[in-house]
């Protein structure tokens, strides 16, 4: 069973749409970025997997559940991170992380907070208020709430934007790792394109709201005349129809 299945998912604005008729399917222990230009859809499509937005039409599943119609437990094992979404700043870490531990019914819960701080770092400030930290400290308190709950299906946008780069290498580091020991597929959405090539193994490049391109990182920019990841990024930014006209496929 795939992790997750998206079918012909859209999302109009005013008759206009901001995602249009995308499909794509997520295998378990997997990592897929998402990339493409701002207001190319990303953040959209990952609002709609996660439920916070309704799409126009098309279909999300997760483990074979349907999000719209079985949202709970669709979700039970998803969760997410996000530069843009902090958690509450004023609950200290520790605090946080138990109160979103209990929205997800965490069992043990004390042993994996535990667990989390360690991982991440984040012991000493464990009875800090979350904002009173640092960027980076936020960002890894975020990556922590995201693993709470043992995920099955992890959706990351932009997760180590504020991080120097040894920690955001070793961030990467213990996502690729969690995602192949516990089975977890990960969508990660990126402008960083070095970090997807380290930690995805396919991409989905995204242009005004459909998916142009897919494939693997490390072999699709040749494939459409490019030398480099970041290359074909600012092409589909400045040039989507060029590259559409040379097809898709993986």
């Amino acid at each position: 069973m795939k992790t997750l299945r998206v079918r012909d998912l859209r999302k109009d604005y005013g008759g206009r749409p901001a995602v249009d008729g995308i499909s794509f399917e997520l295998d378990a222990g997997r990592i897929a970025g998402l990339l493409g230009p701002n207001g190319a859809g990303k953040t959209t499509t990952i609002s709609m997997i996660l439920g916070v937005l309704e799409p126009t039409s098309g279909a999300i599943e997760i483990e074979g559940r349907d999000v719209l119609r079985r949202r709970a437990e669709a979700l039970e094992r998803t969760n997410f991170a996000a530069v843009y979404a902090p958690l509450p700043g004023n609950l200290t870490i520790e605090e946080n992380l138990r109160v979103f531990g209990m929205i997800y019914g965490v069992r043990g819960l004390t042993a994996r907070i535990g667990e989390l701080l360690e991982q991440f770092d984040l012991g000493r400030f464990r009875r800090v208020k979350a904002g009173l930290l640092s960027s980076g400290e936020q960002t890894r308190l975020c990556l922590a709430k995201a693993l709470i709950n043992r995920p099955t299906l992890l959706l990351l946008d932009e997760p180590t934007a504020s991080l120097d780069p040894a920690i955001a290498r070793d961030i990467r580091a213990k996502i690729r790792a969690y995602a192949a020991q516990e089975s977890c597929a990960v969508l990660w959405a990126s402008h960083n394109m070095s970090e997807v090539e380290a930690v995805c193994d396919r991409v989905l490049f995204l242009s005004r709201g459909r998916i142009l391109l897919e494939g693997d990182p490390k072999t699709l920019p040749a494939r459409h005349g490019k030398k480099t990841l970041e290359d074909l990024f600012i092409a589909v930014a400045r040039e989507p129809l060029s590259l559409e006209s040379h097809g898709g496929a993986p």
